[in-house]
């Protein structure tokens, strides 16, 4: 496990403090959770990106098969 300082105005940090025992827990677990959230996202976003960058040359064949499922030509 690694440790990681960082330097926050004190109104924040105890925001911070209050809002993890609000919820029941330390401020590093509050922090270790808000991370995790975070890199989730950044995940998903990445998968999408990824996914949208390798449909992008199927445009045609992707209106086509859309074109069918409706029903037309």
């Amino acid at each position: 496990m690694s440790a990681l300082t960082v330097r926050l105005p004190d109104d924040k940090h105890q925001r911070l403090r209050a809002l993890a025992e609000s919820r029941g827990t330390t401020l590093n677990r509050l922090i270790d959770d808000m991370t995790t959230v975070m890199l989730a996202e950044f995940d998903a976003e990445t998968r999408f990106k990824l996914r949208a960058a390798r449909g992008a040359a199927q445009v045609e064949r992707g209106l086509a098969l859309l074109e069918k499922a409706a029903g037309g030509a």
